[in-house]
């Protein structure tokens, strides 16, 4: 998924995406590129438990890759 969180999820959107990393968890790989740190998903997603639960099982077992130069 590239570029997650471009436009803010409505509450529907925030369950359905939940639904899919849920179902991927520990099944699957998943590839998810965002430009906000984790502490700013819950304005994204907008409701804490779910932007928590989403962030917990996107990280188990991840390799999390940081880039903090420019893009083009």
């Amino acid at each position: 998924m590239d570029e997650v969180g471009y436009v803010p999820f409505n509450q529907t959107g925030s369950e359905l995406l939940f639904n899919v990393i849920a179902d991927c968890y520990e099944q699957q790989s998943v590839i998810v590129t965002f430009n906000l740190e984790f502490g700013q998903w819950t304005s994204i997603f907008g409701d804490t438990k779910l932007t928590s639960a989403l962030v917990d099982r996107l990280v188990h077992h991840a390799h999390i890759l940081s880039f903090t130069s420019d893009s083009f």
